[in-house]
């Protein structure tokens, strides 16, 4: 069910739990170019799914598991694992969806994967209609066999006690705010080791390190609509291009360049 408001949209699907249903193939494809800025309620599916792009940007939650989706890094997502997500108008996504019955599982929880240029053939040659059912048994097999987590995901979690939520609200609402640990320790009226002890503790990282995933997440959003790098650097809160440029690559191992939109 979808409705849309101010050229936003808001879809919700059923929490489904793991099921073997009857599919007319072992992995079933979907995909959509959504026409409005598009969020998904908290679901979960009866059988396991991988998300990608084809174009754009897209976002998954999980608990506080925030992970973004490329055309180059994806997100294996297990049956019956409550998410939800968002993805910007013009975003082209995919869906693969396994059925439960002969698919196995590349991980029990959340990962990302690897769209190699392989996988992405194959993904899309199993979206043709007319593909002869020896062709896609085949074709399914290479599939699994090419699932690869990959170690550029693009995740965050977003801290939910008192003391942190307001840094992680005022970062995640605009990522060029440049208040550093040692304003927030003035601020919040506790010490700069208080804030850093509690950034490890809920999110396995520094406060440096969660504010500059944070902001890759952003520039990746902005990159994939096609803005330019300088731009993206002045709006996630770099002084300068070659800045952004050297902290997005620490982030991400890739350049701005890879995520830009043609």
């Amino acid at each position: 069910m979808g409705t849309s408001r101010h050229d936003r949209e808001t879809r919700t699907l059923p929490a489904l739990a793991p099921a073997v249903v009857e599919v007319p193939f072992g992995i079933t494809c979907y995909d959509e170019v959504v026409a409005h800025d598009t969020t998904w309620n908290a679901h979960s599916h009866p059988w396991h799914e991988l998300l990608w792009n084809q174009r754009g940007a897209s976002t998954a939650v999980v608990e506080t598991r925030v992970w973004t989706i490329t055309p180059t890094v994806g997100l294996w997502m297990p049956a019956g694992v409550l998410h939800s997500g968002s993805a910007a108008a013009g975003t082209w996504f995919r869906a693969s969806f396994f059925g439960l019955g002969g698919a196995g599982t590349i991980s029990e929880t959340p990962v990302a994967v690897e769209i190699t240029p392989l996988l992405r053939l194959l993904l899309e040659r199993l979206g043709e209609p007319a593909l002869p059912a020896a062709s896609r048994s085949v074709t399914e097999a290479m599939v699994l066999d090419v699932l690869t987590p990959s170690p550029r995901e693009l995740l965050y979690d977003v801290p939910v006690s008192a003391l942190l939520r307001p840094i992680a609200e005022a970062v995640r609402r605009d990522p060029r705010d440049q208040r550093t640990l040692a304003n927030w320790s003035t601020e919040l009226g506790v010490s700069p080791r208080t804030i850093t002890r509690a950034f490890n503790a809920e999110t396995g990282t520094s406060f440096a390190r969660w504010v500059a995933t944070v902001r890759a997440q952003r520039a990746v959003e902005l990159l994939t609509r096609g803005w330019e790098v300088e731009d993206v650097a002045e709006t996630v809160g770099y002084r300068s291009a070659s800045a952004f440029g050297a902290a997005f690559r620490r982030t991400t191992g890739l350049t701005p360049g890879a995520f830009r939109s043609r």
